[in-house]
């Protein structure tokens, strides 16, 4: 897995991605959601490379050895904490949170997969004292 500076756009979009990625698709829903609350800009960064950081993330869970591919896939726990641990400003974090909520709640249902990243996200805010802030509350189809 690619390593991303600490607290940089790419790091943030990451995260962002796996919330996208997460049921094992990408749908569009999901993809207007990123467009209509422009999740580019909150991460501060152009379009393009935020769909650059989502192919980037696919190719690289692609050679991952700790991913599991069945209906959706499945990374460890603590892949995914060392991916949530790139991010630390509370100021960030937020967005990335905000901006992981639009994209869970795009289709209206909450998988397995969504709800590994949800509770990564929990464990990474209550590591780092924060609030586990937005993201939505598991509920099942």
């Amino acid at each position: 897995m690619r390593n991303y500076p600490l607290n940089s756009p790419q790091a943030a979009a990451r995260i962002v991605a796996l919330a996208l990625i997460a049921d094992g698709h990408v749908n569009k829903r999901e993809l207007d959601a990123l467009d209509r609350i422009a999740a580019h800009e909150q991460l501060g960064m152009a379009r393009d490379d935020l769909h650059a950081v989502v192919q980037t993330l696919c190719e690289d869970l692609m050679v991952a050895a700790q991913l599991c591919w069945d209906s959706a896939w499945r990374l460890e726990a603590a892949a995914l904490a060392e991916l949530m641990a790139e991010i630390d400003d509370p100021v960030l974090w937020c967005k990335v949170m905000q901006v992981c909520e639009a994209v869970i709640d795009a289709d209206g249902h909450v998988s397995e997969g969504e709800l590994a990243v949800i509770r990564a996200a929990a464990e990474h805010a209550k590591d780092q004292g924060q609030p586990r802030e937005t993201l939505p509350e598991p509920q099942r189809a």
